[in-house]
C-alpha cells in the first residue's frame, strides 16, 4: 500500500464506526467513510468538537450539520499545489488528498521525461473532478487535456490551476462525456503521452447508457490506448468502491498497454494514515503502466 503521508494542511486525525475526523487546513469536518468498521480508537471528545458534521439519511443521501461558522469554500496547500475545499451535498470536499501519492509520482515522471530532451508531455486526464492530477501534471509542466462531465467540477478545477498560479499553463478543459470526447480525438488523430482516469463505479452516458466498470473499463482502456502517442511516458487508472482487485487493473494494462509498448505494469492500494492510532483507512486501488522505472 501507498500512504500519502506527506501533507501538511490535512490530517485524518481518526476514523471508526464507519466514520472519519479530518483537519482540512484550520476546519475539523466528520464525514462518513465506510471502510472504517472497526469501533473508534482515539478520543470520543474529539469526535464531538468538529466544525461540520455530514449526517447520512435512511435513504443513501445526508446533509451537513455546521456546528460552528465556517466559510463557503478555504484553501488546502500540498508541497506547491493549492486547492479549494468546498463541502458538497454528498459528502465530498472537492478533493481526494490519498491522491496526493499519484500527484508526486506523474510529477516525477513527467519532469524526468522534459530533462531529457522532449519538447512536451501531453496529458489526457479523463473523469477529472476538480483537477487534483490536471494541476499536478501542469504544475510539472505537461499541456493537459481535462475532461469532466459536471460543468460545475470543471469549473472548479479551472479556479485551483488559478489558485496554485499556472493560469499561463496550456490545459484544455473540457465539459463532456469522456468515451464521446476520446472517440472524437481519435478520430481527429489527437494523441497523448500519458492518460489519467478516475471513472465511477456506475453511472450514466448522455443519452442514458449505463456505465458499470467492470462491464467497460476494458473497452475504454482500449479505446485510450488508441490516443497514445508512439512513445508514451504512463497510464493511471484510480477506482473506488469496487470489489475489483488491484491486479485485476494491473492484468488489464498488462494486456492492454504493456504488450504493446513494453514497460512495466504495476498496481496497489493507496490509504491516508491515522493520526491518533497509526492505522491506515484504505482508499482505493490504482493502477500504474510506466514506460520505465525512474
Amino acid at each position: 500500500m501507498l500512504v500519502a503521508d506527506s501533507w501538511k494542511d490535512y490530517d485524518l486525525i481518526d476514523a471508526g464506526n464507519e466514520e472519519k475526523l479530518e483537519r482540512w487546513g484550520k476546519y475539523i469536518l466528520r464525514r462518513p467513510d465506510p471502510q472504517a468498521i472497526w469501533p473508534i480508537t482515539g478520543n470520543q471528545e474529539q469526535w464531538e468538537k468538529v466544525h461540520a458534521f455530514y449526517h447520512r439519511n435512511q435513504n443513501g443521501g445526508g446533509s451537513w450539520e455546521y456546528c460552528s461558522l465556517i466559510p463557503e469554500h478555504w484553501i488546502v496547500k500540498y508541497k506547491n499545489l493549492s486547492f479549494y475545499i468546498h463541502p458538497t451535498g454528498f459528502k465530498h470536499t472537492g478533493l481526494f488528498p490519498e491522491q496526493a501519492v499519484n500527484w508526486d509520482w506523474m510529477t516525477d515522471k513527467i519532469k524526468n521525461r522534459l530533462k531529457t530532451g522532449h519538447k512536451s508531455v501531453k496529458v489526457l486526464n479523463l473523469f477529472a473532478y476538480t483537477g487534483g492530477a490536471t494541476i499536478a501534471a501542469a504544475y510539472a509542466g505537461a499541456e493537459v487535456c481535462h475532461v469532466d462531465s459536471a460543468k460545475a467540477m470543471v469549473n472548479r478545477a479551472k479556479e485551483n490551476l488559478i489558485l496554485t498560479g499556472l493560469g499561463n499553463r496550456t490545459v484544455r478543459f473540457i465539459t463532456d462525456d469522456v468515451i464521446k470526447f476520446t472517440q472524437r480525438e481519435k478520430r481527429r488523430g489527437h494523441y497523448y503521452d500519458a492518460v489519467i482516469m478516475d471513472p465511477p463505479s456506475y453511472g450514466r452516458g448522455p443519452e442514458g447508457e449505463m456505465w458499470k466498470i467492470e462491464d467497460n473499463l476494458y473497452d475504454l482502456i482500449i479505446l485510450c490506448r488508441e490516443v497514445l502517442s508512439n512513445n508514451p511516458l504512463f497510464f493511471l487508472i484510480n477506482i473506488y468502491a469496487t470489489g475489483l482487485s488491484p491486479f485485476v487493473l494491473k492484468n488489464i494494462l498488462t494486456v492492454t498497454i504493456k504488450n504493446k509498448f513494453g514497460g512495466y505494469a504495476s498496481a496497489d492500494e493507496i490509504g491516508l494514515p491515522i493520526s491518533s492510532s497509526g492505522l491506515v483507512l484504505p482508499c482505493g486501488a490504482f493502477g500504474r503502466w510506466e514506460d520505465r522505472f525512474d
